[in-house]
């Protein structure tokens, strides 16, 4: 039986972030890196911004409550490697990420956790995040097969590495389930190695 997952379309709603340069320091503050699970990170997403803005925040917003699609300008995700960020926008409800570029180490820490970061050119994400404001009710539809982003505003075009996209296609994207799959291989491959015996 399989243990993978294969992403190929996801659907819902959209919660509009603006900003560029928005960087894993303020996904989530460093006091939080100490954690021993991420479980419970969600709720720290954004967390000084969001008492800056004291409660004007995309993440208070309650026209975006439910929303499982993050919008976003460019840069996002840049600074430190913390895997902790996207682990808290997962935990917070996101599924995926369009904007207008990612840092590359969040984008990959994304891959490997199951959630797309695609990019829109300029215009066209004006027009969804414009969209999205105005209706933050209506779906949106990520498509990684046609790589298309569909919503009121259109089908447009997204940009995604070919690595990245063929991992979520096929579900090879959890590098565990990869693992755990190719069990049998592994002890039939171990079996072969005459020096196994002696650890055994």
């Amino acid at each position: 039986m399989s243990t993978t997952t294969k992403i190929e379309r996801i659907q819902g709603r959209g919660c509009v972030l603006r900003g560029d340069n928005i960087d894993t320091d303020r996904i989530i503050p460093a006091r939080y890196l100490r954690c021993v699970t991420f479980d419970g990170l969600g709720e720290h997403a954004f967390e000084d911004d969001r008492a800056q803005a004291k409660g004007d925040h995309a993440l208070d917003d309650d026209r975006f409550t439910g929303a499982n699609i993050l919008i976003v300008d460019h840069n996002f995700g840049s600074g430190s490697s913390r895997e902790h960020a996207p682990q808290a926008l997962m935990r917070r409800g996101f599924r995926a990420f369009v904007g207008g570029s990612f840092g590359e180490i969040f984008a990959g820490n994304c891959t490997a956790l199951g959630l797309p970061c695609l990019t829109l050119d300029d215009g066209d994400r004006a027009r969804l995040m414009d969209s999205v404001a105005l209706s933050p009710e209506l779906e949106i539809s990520i498509d990684l097969e046609a790589r298309t982003v569909t919503s009121r505003a259109g089908t447009m075009r997204a940009g995604i590495p070919e690595g990245a996209r063929g991992q979520l296609l096929r579900g090879t994207w959890n590098a565990t389930a990869v693992l755990l799959e190719a069990g049998d291989a592994i002890e039939a491959t171990a079996a072969r190695q005459p020096y196994i015996d002696g650890y055994r």
